[in-house]
């Protein structure tokens, strides 16, 4: 009986792992998928994507990952509403030779401010806030006591669309002000490390740097102030509304803000490296010790809403079919919300948490800190797709037009795809 049940099992095994394919690139209609399964790199991945011919894709992202010196890349593409494909290259951590899984967490930097854009949309949608809600002063959203001490009467003007679309009056002439703790804390007479109130105390007490409303200057700067949006308006913190009002609905379960030490590291988070040659820099933190660029330079908990979220390739494919107003996927946003978000302004100003978005129907979102790089775009033909990289180089955010190349030049040969959808082996 014991010799019977094993002959079985590997029976049953060999027809899960030989899937009849028609030639071609892509070709797999009569695809047999194994149960659900946690383990979506091990058992699909190497089960399902290994019998497609994928290896142009691989050879494509490995001279891409080696001529630009990534330690690793992840990689998930969706045609259609169905994720189509998703795979890791080269090394979540090197010392420990940990290959990359397309589970694994990575950094997403400013791609965060997507995530706080769909959250904020949530509350306009609930009534809780509208975009012309003012923001500072007696009448505004962050109107405590410690607030009131408004140096430009400007402030005053400032809506939550301003601090959506890059508008609400502030450059960089000087410097990104989120980047720039030991600034804050010297305008607001504070020691480090300093957190968001400090930062709303400083930029009451001090000049907005022109008209808000009047034009469009990147702000990482107001995205921060958004989180203290959400969280005031809520009465909760700004991670917990957002996995209960955005990641919970888009069935994302393992995105969460992360650390800025090695040492607060997820189990399932990969490693970050900068190139061999970079300098350290002073901790964020105030205590004077020198840290790489990578660990430490920079306060990821306080960039949260602006740049602290921690993303699987897949989660983001999860949360752009939620959002990205395609009947074939129920979306966490009306229809309105989403053109609201999209739309191509008239005047130049930036859309609402997308980096851009354009008339043709291309919407994109990049991101960027020491030690990550991150591109999510959506297409009109069905294709949405994110990569991500665990490395920085010398391009710095320039690295993500040559992300944006390659994967244009895959899905140009992407002549057809399995009619799987992985979604729907995972977990939820």
């Amino acid at each position: 009986m014991s010799m019977f049940r094993n002959c079985l099992f590997t029976f049953l095994l060999l027809i899960f792992i030989f899937i009849p394919s028609k030639q071609g690139c892509f070709s797999n209609e009569n695809v047999l998928l194994p149960a659900r399964s946690k383990t979506i790199n091990k058992l699909v991945i190497s089960k399902l994507i290994k019998e497609q011919n994928y290896a142009f894709i691989d050879a494509s992202i490995e001279k891409f990952r080696q001529q630009n010196g990534l330690k690793g890349v992840s990689v998930a593409i969706v045609k259609d509403e169905k994720l189509v494909f998703a795979k890791g290259y080269g090394f979540a951590n090197e010392e420990a030779q940990i290959l990359v899984t397309p589970n694994h967490l990575f950094r997403i930097a400013s791609v965060s401010k997507l995530v706080t854009a769909v959250a904020i949309m949530k509350l306009v949608e609930n009534s809780k806030i509208t975009l012309e809600s003012k923001v500072f002063g007696k009448y505004g959203i962050l109107n405590d006591d410690k607030f009131l001490h408004i140096k430009d009467k400007r402030l005053e003007k400032i809506t939550v669309r301003n601090l959506l679309n890059h508008s609400g009056g502030w450059t960089q002439h000087y410097g990104d002000l989120a980047f720039l703790p030991k600034a804050v804390a010297k305008g607001v007479g504070e020691s480090l490390p300093v957190n968001i109130d400090s930062y709303i105390k400083f930029v009451t007490t001090h000049n907005v740097h022109f008209e808000p409303g009047s034009n469009s200057v990147y702000s990482n700067l107001g995205y921060v102030i958004l989180g203290k949006v959400i969280a005031t308006v809520t009465g909760t913190s700004y991670e917990a509304f957002v996995k209960k009002e955005v990641l919970e609905p888009a069935g994302i379960t393992d995105m969460q803000l992360g650390g800025s030490y090695a040492d607060e590291a997820l189990p399932n988070e990969v490693s970050y490296y900068q190139p061999e040659d970079g300098k350290p820099i002073e901790s964020f933190d105030g205590s004077g010790r020198m840290v790489p660029k990578t660990y430490g330079a920079n306060d990821i908990h306080l960039l949260g809403s602006a740049g602290g979220w921690l993303a699987s390739a897949i989660d983001l494919m999860k949360l752009v079919d939620v959002i990205d107003n395609d009947p074939k996927v129920k979306d966490i946003l009306t229809p309105e919300s989403i053109r609201e978000m999209t739309r191509v302004d008239p005047r130049k100003l930036d859309p609402l948490g997308w980096r851009s978005t354009n008339d043709r129907g291309e919407w994109w979102r990049t991101g960027t800190l020491p030690g990550t790089s991150a591109l999510v775009k959506r297409q009109p033909n069905g294709y949405s797709w994110v990569i991500l990289s665990n490395t920085s180089n010398y391009k710095g955010p320039r690295l993500a037009i040559e992300m944006d190349r390659i994967m244009s030049h895959i899905l140009l040969k992407a002549d057809h795809w399995p009619d799987y959808d992985l979604f729907s082996y995972m977990d939820n």
